[in-house]
C-alpha cells in the first residue's frame, strides 16, 4: 500500500476515535458523586440559614417577638397543622395558583402566537403586554374586589393578569430565536397554518416559551399570595395568603415567618419537581448539557 495511503487510513481512523471519543462523553451521565451534591445542596442551604437564624438568636440582636427561633416557628406551625389550618391552607393555595396557571396558559399561548407571527399586532399589543407584566399584580386586587367582589373571580383574576403577559413574552422572545432557515424550510415542505406552528414554530421556541412558563408560575404563585392577603372571606376558604395575614393581625411573628417559609416552600418544590426536569430534559435534548 503506498504511503499516502497509509497516511489516509492513520488519519480516518484517528478522526474516528476522536469522534466515538467525543459521543461517549457526550453519553456519559453524571456521577453518583454529583448527584448526592446536587441533592444534597438544598438541605446545605436550609442548614446554613438554621445555624445562622439561630446564632442572631442567642446573640439576642432582637427579642424574640420581633425575631422568633426557630423552634417557636416550628411550634406555631404545628399549631396550624394540628387544627388543621396549615394543610387546608395548602392545599387551598396550590389548587388555585395550578388552576389560575393552566388558565393563564390557555389564554398566553395563543397572544404569544398572534403577536410573534403578525409584526402588526404585536407593534400595537406588545408595548401593552409589556406593562401590564411591570404593573404589580398587587394593584389589580382593588379593582378586582370591585368589580368581582370577595370570590375566587377576584382571585383568579389577579392571578391571570400576573402570569397571561409572562407566558406570552417568553413565547414570542423564543419565536424572535428561531433561525430563519427553519421557517424557510418549513415554508419549502409545505408546512403552513397549525401544522407550522404545531411542527416548526412551538418546538423551536420551547426554551424561550419553558422560561415564560416559569417565570408565569412564579408570577401566577406571587399573585394569588397578594390577592389572598387582601380579599379575605371565609366563603373563599384558609389559604396562605391568609394564614399570613392572620399573623399580621395577632401579631403573631412566629406565625407571620412560618407562613413565609411555607409559601416560599411551595415555590421551591414546584420549580424542583415540575420544571427543572423540563429544563434539564431540554438542555440535554439540545445537547448544551450531559
Amino acid at each position: 500500500m503506498p504511503t499516502n495511503a497509509v497516511a489516509h487510513a492513520d488519519d480516518l481512523s484517528t478522526l474516528e476515535a476522536g469522534l466515538d471519543n467525543l459521543e461517549t462523553y457526550r453519553g456519559n451521565r453524571p456521577s453518583w458523586k454529583s448527584s448526592i451534591v446536587k441533592m444534597l445542596s438544598p438541605l446545605i442551604a436550609i442548614a446554613a440559614v438554621l445555624v445562622i437564624w439561630q446564632v442572631i438568636i442567642y446573640l439576642q440582636w432582637k427579642p424574640d417577638w420581633v425575631i422568633p427561633s426557630p423552634h417557636q416557628v416550628f411550634n406555631s406551625l404545628g399549631a396550624q397543622a394540628t387544627q388543621g389550618v396549615l394543610y387546608q391552607a395548602t392545599f387551598n393555595s396550590i389548587k388555585r395558583a395550578a388552576e389560575g396557571f393552566v388558565i393563564a396558559l390557555a389564554v398566553a399561548t395563543p397572544i404569544g402566537l398572534a403577536l410573534g407571527l403578525n409584526k402588526y399586532l404585536r407593534a400595537i399589543f406588545g408595548p401593552l403586554l409589556t406593562g401590564l407584566q411591570q404593573l404589580p399584580s398587587v394593584a389589580w386586587v382593588p379593582a378586582a374586589i370591585i368589580w368581582f367582589g370577595l370570590s375566587s373571580a377576584t382571585i383568579f383574576t389577579v392571578v391571570l393578569l400576573g402570569a397571561v403577559p409572562s407566558i406570552a413574552n417568553g413565547l414570542i422572545a423564543g419565536m424572535d430565536q428561531i433561525p430563519p432557515l427553519y421557517l424557510r424550510a418549513g415554508k419549502v415542505l409545505g408546512a403552513h397554518g397549525w401544522t407550522k406552528v404545531r411542527h416548526i414554530v412551538l418546538p423551536a421556541a420551547w426554551p424561550g416559551y419553558l422560561a415564560g412558563m416559569e417565570q408565569g408560575w412564579a408570577f401566577a404563585w406571587r399573585s394569588l399570595m397578594a390577592a389572598e392577603l387582601i380579599a379575605i372571606t371565609p366563603a373563599l376558604g384558609p389559604g396562605l395568603g391568609q394564614m399570613l395575614d392572620q399573623g399580621r393581625q395577632l401579631g403573631d411573628m412566629a406565625l407571620v415567618i412560618g407562613s413565609v417559609i411555607v409559601i416560599m416552600a411551595v415555590g421551591v418544590l414546584v420549580d424542583r419537581l415540575v420544571f427543572a426536569p423540563l429544563r434539564t430534559r431540554t438542555l440535554r435534548n439540545r445537547g448544551l448539557t450531559r
